[in-house]
């Protein structure tokens, strides 16, 4: 089987395999790209990007459990005007094969149009994902994503910033994750990405005290699979846009699974972190799980779950 048949064409960028690297867990690639090739895969989503400076939460800011990982970082980074000219630079430089999406977030739906208008002249981007899981401070700190009004307030903003793709990120909390696609898709989005991590809360039991100096923390892992896998199959079936797949991902298989859910990428995170160099070895292990099984593209998986016996 010849190397291109992971090859994928999402929102019209074309990736040379399916596995990216989630937000949050390789920085802005600089960092990560000591350790690993990036550009044998498809691409990364940088870390969070707003409109100021974000100092992030108290340390310490990641805590592992048995079943995973739960963090607060507070969505920390160097505000958009460093971030494009001192770190976007860096990867349209380093970077010949793996695309770049950036994460973006707001206080306000306005800012996320701010970041997108900032860095729609920079090289090197080829889309943005919305992280409409930030709270909203004009409407009492309520989620982009669980406001409708408010979701397509962020989308359309943006949307009418860039004619780049756009990917929106929900939550798994949501009460409908289906509907908030079909307002996303509505408004203008491009893709939609599943899911973000969920909430929960680690204690020290020796302290009493949380393990995140923030308190509570976002919920990542082997354990978020099936809830990604899920949300991703519901999203596939309520709209016409691409899927990317995240959560939980540790095997090629795992990404069989979310493929065969109907996902056209998918998203590595917590396992990454813990094991840097996973990333390109489930680009092998992806494509030698094809050639095993005689798929010749991974268009012959998405979307096929069967459900009778």
């Amino acid at each position: 089987m010849a190397p291109t048949a992971l090859a994928v064409t999402v929102a019209g960028i074309d990736f040379q395999n399916p596995v990216l690297l989630a937000a949050g867990t390789a920085a802005y690639g600089r960092e990560i790209a000591r350790v690993i090739d990036l550009d044998a895969l498809g691409g990364l989503v940088t870390k969070a990007v707003s409109v100021e400076p974000r100092h992030g939460a108290a340390a310490p800011r990641v805590a592992e459990f048995d079943g995973g990982m739960i963090n607060a970082v507070g969505l920390a980074n160097p505000g958009v005007e460093e971030v494009k000219s001192a770190h976007l630079p860096w990867l349209a430089e380093n970077l010949r094969r793996a695309k770049v999406l950036v994460n973006v977030v707001g206080n306000r739906a306005e800012d996320f149009a701010t970041v997108v208008s900032t860095l729609d002249d920079a090289a090197g981007v080829s889309g943005y994902e919305l992280n409409v899981s930030c709270p909203n401070v004009k409407a009492g700190g309520m989620e982009f994503g669980a406001d409708p009004q408010s979701l397509r307030d962020v989308i359309t903003r943006s949307r009418a910033a860039t004619r780049r793709p756009i990917f929106v990120k929900l939550s798994p909390t949501l009460g409908d994750i289906a509907r908030s696609a079909q307002i996303a898709a509505d408004a203008g989005a491009d893709g939609i990405s599943v899911v973000n991590t969920m909430p929960g809360l680690v204690i020290d039991v020796d302290s009493r005290r949380p393990a995140l100096g923030f308190g509570t923390g976002g919920v990542s892992g082997v354990g978020l699979l099936p809830v990604g896998v899920l949300a991703t199959y519901k999203v596939a079936k309520a709209v016409r846009l691409p899927v990317i797949g995240v959560g939980g991902i540790s095997k090629a298989t795992d990404i069989v699974q979310y493929v065969i859910a109907g996902a056209s990428l998918v998203a590595v995170g917590t396992a990454a972190m813990q094991k840097p160099k996973l990333a390109a070895k489930l680009v092998d292990d992806l494509e030698a799980w094809c050639r095993k099984n005689g798929t010749r593209s991974l268009t012959e998986l998405r979307g096929s779950l069967r459900w009778e016996s």
